[in-house]
């Protein structure tokens, strides 16, 4: 069994696809099948079952999930104890961020890292927060910036570095502005300009309208907060954004309850050894 069949392997297990394990992988879907073809056939099992539409784990390919991390963890950890030895914070290092950190956190604190280790090779990948904790258990990437939240993965580490209080926003000329007080039940009878609903962000405000057995009006997700920003300020519905977003473009309404406070940090494996890269740029992290 190669390492690169086993990536595959874990890929195509982690999302039911083929075609989305290709994308990560940045292969073709038939070379992403061909690799599984090659490890069904070097094992003398199937590892999944194909359906019209989609596919699942066999009970072979469920035994085999286990021990293919592991054996990509020892491979991965080896690699990295080898090169951590010499003491140079160098290689490579796969980072993941959500584009609001990555434009209004990261900047300073990735000049510094580029400025100080001119040797390391960064690859900055942005990508929602669901999405980053799945790069992560699937050993996409090492490190990860994104809205922390409550995981039943034991095996990830979370690290809060910052916190952003949510507020209400609609255009100045929006009639929501002529309200006195504005309730939970006029925002549900408003369009909403807010993420795709497997975001956290999106789960905070939604969970606050289940309480009360109201349903959101979010016909036009979207994960860039800048959009999202733009769409308010032009009149198109409300929204919730960073405290630190907010300008004269927008006006602020009074949230009817405790204003939703996100949690942002990074996320790594708890028992995976990490490269030197990536303890320097975590030193830096909690440095700024």
């Amino acid at each position: 069994m190669d390492t690169q069949s086993l990536k595959a392997f874990l890929a195509v297990a982690g999302h039911r696809s083929f075609s989305a394990a290709g994308e990560d992988l940045h292969l073709t879907q038939s070379a992403v099948s061909k690799r599984i073809q090659m490890l069904e056939q070097q094992i003398g099992v199937t590892l999944f079952d194909r359906h019209n539409r989609t596919i699942s784990l066999t009970e072979a390919g469920h035994n085999l999930l286990p021990r293919a991390r592991a054996i990509l963890d020892l491979v991965t950890d080896t690699e990295l104890h080898l090169v951590n030895m010499e003491g140079q914070v160098s290689g490579y290092l796969s980072l993941a961020t959500s584009h609001h950190i990555g434009l209004h956190r990261l900047p300073p604190v990735l000049r510094e890292f580029v400025q100080r280790y001119p040797s390391a090779q960064l690859n900055l990948e942005f990508m929602g927060s669901e999405r980053a904790y799945q790069a992560v258990t699937l050993r996409q990437v090492e490190l990860a910036l994104t809205t922390l939240e409550e995981s039943d993965a034991e095996d990830v580490e979370q690290i809060p570095l910052w916190q952003d209080t949510m507020v209400c926003v609609c255009a100045p000329d929006h009639r929501l502005v002529q309200l006195e007080q504005v309730t939970l039940e006029d925002l549900a009878s408003t369009p909403a300009i807010l993420p795709q609903p497997d975001t956290i962000t999106y789960r905070l405000v939604d969970e606050a309208f289940r309480e009360r057995g109201l349903t959101l009006n979010a016909p036009m997700p979207t994960n860039y907060l800048e959009t999202i920003k733009m769409m308010v300020s032009v009149g198109m519905g409300w929204s919730l954004l960073p405290q630190n977003m907010v300008d004269g473009q927008l006006h602020t309404l009074v949230w009817p309850g405790t204003s939703p406070i996100r949690h942002l940090g990074l996320i790594h494996l708890k028992h995976r050894t990490l490269s030197n890269a990536a303890r320097a740029m975590i030193e830096l992290l909690n440095d700024h």
